[in-house]
């Protein structure tokens, strides 16, 4: 850093003390810069895999912690792993929490059965350093790496002393496991005799290993059947148990995890209990250590509930947009067909048929990778519409214990091994626009907010609303002119914020054509939501939005050919309000190029951007001064084109990181700075 020194203090550059400080400055620049190096020459062994997960939701009300609670007390939770390793860290989630939550101290030793621990192995956790941390509302924490004997599909307990503590923590009610709370602090007590048990686990989320680069994970995205429905308390049987026991006992697969992404009651599509399964796959299934599978086992819920016949149609619809995003990741996606469900409380003739053509769509379209038919397997023979007796719970739609484990033996465990790669050309091309930087009518307010593209969104001014047709005056709409390269179906994508059901709607209009009334578009959060498909000819068009409801915002637009909606802020815009230089040609990179993160120094959020000539394989990772792995910010193909990608460092402590580039003949490191 440059400085301005005065005359009267040119004489301290002379003194002893100022040499001191000046050698200790030129070591640490050469030692990152040693460091940087390294890196760029290293090639990694080992990785973080998922060992174990469950997927963080909103606790009812009626499952909140029982008294005396959480606050200023201890908790004591059982979890039963995949693969082993002697290295772990482990992350905790207040995702869905209004109000913050300290964990003072976090444990994690050997089970001994009930709330009982091996007390040899009890093992204290750290965050940056310290024993105690704080999440924020919305946000989720990583412990240290930490050394700990893992064996695999053992069962281990996290005891977790908190500190104040709201009752409306992020949780999952279907643990199908007991848990142990004891007033005060106990996190290395060998025995929680007394305390009150509650079959739900609370703020835990992932547990990785340390494992070598062969290993890999299958995460299983499902609904209650996955989530243990039907299977034993405390018998760690769900059907992902299963499987991991069967991969365990199989010398090809030993070195496969299973993550259990099931949610109780939840849905693809809409309503169901938690985020929805679209909404939630770059969660619980992209953002996972060391996948390479997929199975996709979710659907049943949608039917169920649904009263319109094109409840079959959106869901495949949403089965290609989830193995699209897969596909983009290096995943793998297999189907797994939906269970019989006849005298049911979700059958009648209408949902059958859209089971059936649901179905048929994952065994026959070749859209999967590969189709796991668990229909075929737990069907009744003398009628194929009902579950196996021996399999049926009695409700006729959930499996019992002997279904759990019929269910994971009808999995081919070929499907999980070989060394073979997902083969993904992204032909997609998307244009973005801010709609802040279009015609916007005077009956619209661009209000500023860091969380929106380009620092601002727009919405209805107060009291607008237009429900029964759409407003078509200048004043009550906003229009976009654009242009398309080529004649194809573009689909529109509309970064909204719509947090009730009061204000979830616009009207959308292409060209010349009617409005169209896009309703239910709740969101959790920012969220894409795709508002129309469109055919359009090569050339020039005008979107026109209209609003509907006031209180619904609408930061960013995309129109795409791509079945895949955007992710994050998606990329810049063709109409950044003061131009940048952007090139609307899209024409491909020229070179390999790795960007400086922005912004820098940052908390908590920076982007990372890389230009691709070509399609190339991926793999960019942030390490910590000592060459430690601390995150795997994208690790499979991308297409030739510029990409970015933002990463979350609220986990991480203050100081100074390196994240490297490596393609298929490209290599670079870079230096980024975290301050809090």
């Amino acid at each position: 850093m440059k400085q301005n020194i005065s005359p009267y203090s040119k004489s301290i550059c002379g003194s002893l003390e100022f040499f001191k400080i000046f050698i200790i400055f030129c070591l640490v620049f050469l030692t990152f810069g040693f460091i940087s190096c390294s890196f760029a020459q290293s090639i990694d062994s080992v990785k973080w895999v998922g060992t174990w997960t469950t997927s963080p939701q909103l606790v009812e009300q009626r499952n909140n912690p029982p008294s005396p609670g959480l606050s200023h007390n201890t908790l004591r939770q059982v979890v039963h792993v995949s693969i082993g390793g002697d290295s772990l860290q482990m992350r905790f989630s207040n995702e869905f929490s209004a109000s913050p939550v300290t964990l003072k101290s976090v444990h994690l030793a050997v089970s001994a059965g009930g709330s009982a621990i091996d007390t040899s192995t009890n093992q204290a956790l750290t965050f940056g350093g310290a024993p105690e941390v704080t999440m924020e509302p919305g946000a989720a924490v990583t412990s240290d790496p930490f050394r700990f004997a893992l064996q695999p599909l053992s069962n281990v307990t996290i005891t977790i002393f908190f500190g104040e503590t709201s009752p409306d923590v992020t949780g999952h009610p279907g643990s199908r496991t007991t848990s142990y709370i004891l007033t005060g602090n106990h996190v290395s007590e060998p025995d929680f005799e007394g305390s009150v048990e509650t079959d739900h686990w609370y703020v835990i989320n992932t547990l990785d290993v340390l494992a070598p680069d062969t290993s890999y994970a299958v995460a299983i995205l499902g609904n209650s059947i996955t989530d243990g429905r039907g299977s034993g308390t405390n018998k760690q049987n769900r059907w992902p148990d299963e499987l991991a026991r069967r991969l365990q006992e199989n010398p090809a697969t030993e070195h496969v995890a299973v993550l259990n992404a099931g949610i109780g009651g939840n849905a693809v599509l809409r309503g169901g209990l938690g985020p929805t399964a679209l909404s939630r796959f770059q969660r619980d299934v992209i953002n996972q250590n060391g996948i390479k599978w997929v199975i996709i086992f979710e659907g049943i819920n949608d039917i169920g509930g649904s009263q319109g016949a094109d409840v079959g149609h959106e869901l495949i619809e949403a089965y290609q947009q989830m193995i699209y995003q897969a596909h983009a990741n290096g995943i793998f996606a297999y189907g797994a067909t939906l269970l019989p469900m006849k005298d049911s409380f979700y059958y009648s003739e209408a949902h059958e048929a859209a089971r059936q053509s649901v179905n048929e769509w994952i065994r026959n379209s070749g859209a999967f990778d590969a189709v796991i038919d668990l229909d075929k397997a737990l069907r009744n023979p003398a009628d194929t519409l009902r579950l196996k007796p021996e399999a049926d719970t009695g409700d006729h739609l959930h499996p019992n214990e002997t279904g759990h484990r019929m269910m994971a033996e009808a999995v081919d465990l070929a499907l999980f091994t070989g060394d073979d790669t997902v083969s993904f050309t992204d032909k997609s091309r998307s244009w973005y626009f801010e709609p802040e930087c279009g015609n916007v009518g005077e009956e619209w307010e661009i209000v500023q907010d860091d969380q929106a593209s380009n620092g601002t969104y727009v919405t209805a001014q107060a009291g607008m609303e237009s429900l029964d047709q759409a407003p078509d005056r200048d004043t009550s709409t906003l229009s976009i002119s654009f242009s398309v390269d080529s004649t194809d179906t573009f689909s529109v994508y509309a970064r909204v914020y719509c947090p009730t059901f009061d204000d979830d709607s616009f009207w959308v209009r292409m060209n010349s054509a009617a409005f169209q009334m896009y309703n239910g578009l709740v969101t959790n959060g920012w969220e894409w939501k795709k508002t129309g498909d469109y055919s359009l000819t090569a050339g020039q068009h005008i979107l026109t939005i209209a609003y509907r409801e006031d209180g619904a915002r609408l930061d960013k637009l995309c129109i795409s050919n791509s079945a895949l909606a955007p992710t994050g802020m998606g990329r810049d815009a063709e109409n950044l309000c003061n131009p940048t230089g952007v090139d609307g040609s899209l024409k491909n990179p020229a070179g390999y190029q790795l960007g400086q993160n922005y912004p820098n120094p940052f908390n908590p959020t920076t982007h990372i951007e890389f230009e691709l000539p070509e399609q190339s394989d991926v793999k960019l990772v942030l390490y910590d001064v000592t060459g430690r792995t601390v995150a795997t910010l994208a690790d499979g193909p991308f297409s030739a084109d510029y990409h970015t990608v933002t990463f979350d460092a609220s986990n991480l402590a203050t100081g100074i990181y390196f994240y490297k580039l490596k393609t298929n003949d490209f290599t670079h490191v870079k230096k980024l700075m975290l301050i809090k």
